[in-house]
Parts: structure tokens; C-alpha cells; sequence
């Protein structure tokens, strides 16, 4: 593809992704509470759900949920609940001591089950699908072959969302000595399910 166009794809997505919102939450609970080793399999299924979603806008699904009111509120409602329910899970959770040199991995959940939290996060939007439908054109160029283009397009946005997000995960890691007290932790996990909550919430209510 054509090098300006790429380049100026990589400067929006760039902002784009650095934006906080709950994937990069998310990928900092889980480096904090967790650990880097840990939180990657988090961002990692952040990021197969960014890939998940970019293909089903290409093959189509986006411009769909464009057309059918009702195929897009269901996905919106579903994804809302999920985050709404995230958050409750998170307020109501015990805090977990550990100190910076000794997060308790001993009592953290698999790395499956981490990808799989991270997968559902990312996947929960339905938004995103138009968001990409309405993306990827601006950067594609009509005389060169598309499906090369979009992939290319594709590729930049998984290696780009798996540094930022993994640098979420690693500034959460950092933080880890300030929420060592469980008073903090247990502040730090109403925080975040309140965040969760009025996410879960924004998406319920929010328009196309």
C-alpha cells in the first residue's frame, strides 16, 4: 500500500488506541494484580478481539448492524450487561495484598482465563464493527488490491494495540507497591468496577 497512507494510519490509531477505555483497564488491573507475564495473555486477547472484529467488518457484519437496528441493539445490550457485569464482580471483590517484588500468582487465574477476560472486554463492543467499517476505507487506496491493503491495515493495528496495551500492563505492574495495602486494593477494585459500570452503562444508552 501506498507508504503516506500507512503512516497516516499509524498516527490516528496511535491516539486512537492510547485513548484509556476498558480494554487498557483492564490490561492495567491485571499487571498490577497479576503481574506482566500474566496481564500478556489479558492484552493478547484484546487484541485477538480487535482482530475478531476487524474481519467480521471486512466480510461485511458492520455494514449489517448499520442497516439493522435490532441485530445491533441486541450485541449493544449484551455488551453493556457484560461490562456492567465486570464492574459489579470487580466492586464486590476482595482485596488481594501482595507487595511489588511478590504479586501472589499462586492465587491468580490462569492464563487462559485471563485471555478469555481480556477476549470478552474487547469483544463486548458492538460500536467497534462500525468503527472499523468506517476506518479502514479512508485508508485504502481503489488501484491497489484491497485484501492485501486490509491486512496490512490489520497487522498495524494488532502490533501497535499489543504495545500500548502491554504498556498499560506494565505501568499497572509499577503501581502494584502503592495498592499493596489492602485498604488501597480494595479502593482500587471499586474504582474500577465503577468504571466498568459507567461504561457498561454509556453503551447501553449511547446511540450508532
Amino acid at each position: 500500500m501506498e507508504l503516506h497512507l500507512w503512516l497516516a494510519f499509524v498516527g490516528v490509531i496511535t491516539v486512537l488506541i492510547a485513548i484509556p477505555g476498558p480494554s487498557a483497564l483492564i490490561s492495567m488491573t491485571h499487571g498490577l494484580r497479576y503481574g506482566r507475564g500474566r496481564a500478556a495473555a489479558t492484552v493478547l486477547g484484546g487484541v485477538t478481539a480487535a482482530l475478531v472484529l476487524m474481519s467480521l467488518s471486512a466480510l461485511g457484519l458492520g455494514a449489517i448492524l448499520a442497516a439493522s437496528t435490532t441485530a445491533f441493539m441486541i450485541l449493544k445490550i449484551v455488551g453493556a450487561l457484560y461490562l456492567i457485569w465486570l464492574g459489579i464482580a470487580s466492586w464486590r471483590s476482595a482485596a488481594a495484598a501482595h507487595t511489588p517484588e511478590h504479586v501472589n500468582l499462586d492465587a491468580s487465574p490462569t492464563r487462559v482465563a485471563l485471555f478469555r477476560k481480556g477476549f470478552l472486554v474487547g469483544i463486548s463492543n458492538p460500536k467497534d464493527l462500525l468503527f472499523f467499517a468506517a476506518l479502514f476505507p479512508n485508508f485504502i487506496s481503489t488501484t491497489e488490491p484491497h485484501a492485501l491493503q486490509f491486512a496490512i491495515l490489520a497487522l498495524t493495528w494488532v502490533l501497535f494495540d499489543f504495545s500500548i496495551m502491554f504498556f498499560y500492563a506494565s505501568t499497572g505492574r509499577h503501581l502494584s507497591g502503592v495498592f499493596s495495602n489492602p485498604r488501597r486494593m480494595a479502593l482500587l477494585n471499586r474504582a474500577t468496577g465503577g468504571v466498568f459500570v459507567l461504561a457498561g452503562s454509556a453503551l447501553a444508552i449511547s446511540s450508532r
